[in-house]
């Protein structure tokens, strides 16, 4: 039996030298020093033995396991390092190649936008609210002065959810549910996503307004007017000209819209503001006594005025932007710009 141990090995170390990978010297491991291995079946013979040379024979035994051991263990560190050497010199880097640029992502022009519009507003004491997207029917039409029967509601093409629940028309109900759960004096701008199904250059299904609003005692006209100039001077510049036509909103009276001097051809006259030197951004009023009643606002007490605009509107007049679809497509020459 001892000379069957050192033939195996002898027979071992031959293996080792043969085999150049991980998997083979596994295999070698397993034909020798396995549950089934050449070692193994060696020592079962060992029954045949006598008592005294058992111990002699075991101890050989021993002996050889460990030596295959660190055979198998050393071999085994070679072939990673030939692996390892050989991988260094098929990968390697070359320095001279030209680096890969990496680009920055920027923010969404409605989003410098709302961030502009905020940071004026807020500068002038306005607060900001949120409300959610998906509106009850009172918030979004009754609460304002347009209860089902109202011809205005023709005026919004609304999505419908329920017969009592819709997409917001606009951020206007946000309005309503600040002043139900806040006394005067309130002074509130609220940016948000709205819904109307509408669809074309000028216009989209979903798209951005910002509603601002103020009530307090002896609020005026002259109060509206004054904030609105204020803005409009800070975002498109103080030499531009503004100007205050009547108009009609059930939840405003009096009411009007605010166009600002075309800022393409200066109020000369051009496609954009068709050749009339204006240019439409937003709408406001004076808070109609019926709303204030739906919120249990004292309109013998308390005045106050609301506006309300379309952000891809003013964004369109700030950067040039002649398609509204631009905003949504996600087209990233267009969006680097910004």
């Amino acid at each position: 039996m001892k000379d069957k141990l050192q033939e195996m090995l002898a027979a071992a170390r031959v293996a080792v030298t043969e085999v150049d990978s991980e998997k083979g010297l596994q295999d070698v491991r397993v034909r020798f020093l396995g549950k089934k291995g050449e070692l193994t079946a060696i020592m079962k013979g060992m029954g045949g033995l006598s008592a005294e040379e058992r111990p002699v024979v075991g101890a050989m035994a021993n002996k050889v396991k460990e030596e295959l051991e660190q055979l198998f263990e050393q071999s085994n560190g070679q072939i990673r390092e030939k692996v390892i050497a050989l991988r260094l010199q098929e990968e390697k880097i070359d320095i001279t190649l030209p680096g890969r640029s990496s680009f920055s992502g920027t923010k969404h022009p409605i989003t410098l936008v709302t961030e502009e519009v905020v940071e004026i507003f807020s500068a002038l004491g306005f607060g900001v609210e949120e409300g959610p997207e998906i509106e009850k029917d009172f918030y979004n039409f009754e609460a304002l002065n347009i209860p089902k029967d109202h011809p205005a509601r023709d005026m919004q093409d609304t999505f419908y959810i329920s017969d009592d629940v819709v997409l917001r028309t606009h951020t206007s109900p946000v309005q309503i549910r600040t002043m139900v759960k806040q006394p005067p004096p309130v002074r509130v701008i609220a940016p948000g996503t709205v819904y109307r199904r509408d669809s074309d250059i000028t216009h989209s299904p979903m798209f951005h307004q910002v509603e601002g609003f103020l009530v307090d005692r002896n609020i005026t006209f002259g109060d509206l007017k004054g904030i609105l100039t204020t803005f409009i001077s800070r975002f498109f510049g103080e030499k531009v000209g503004v100007r205050f036509r009547p108009s009609f909103f059930p939840f405003t009276e009096p009411s009007a819209e605010v166009d600002i001097q075309c800022v393409i051809c200066g109020g000369k006259g051009c496609r954009v503001c068709k050749n009339s030197g204006w240019l439409e951004i937003l709408g406001s009023g004076m808070i109609d006594p019926e709303v204030f009643k739906s919120v249990n606002y004292d309109p013998e007490e308390y005045s106050g005025f609301a506006f309300g605009m379309g952000l891809e509107r003013i964004a369109m007049l700030k950067y040039g932007v002649n398609d509204l679809r631009l905003f949504f497509e996600n087209d990233v020459r267009f969006l680097q710009q910004f």
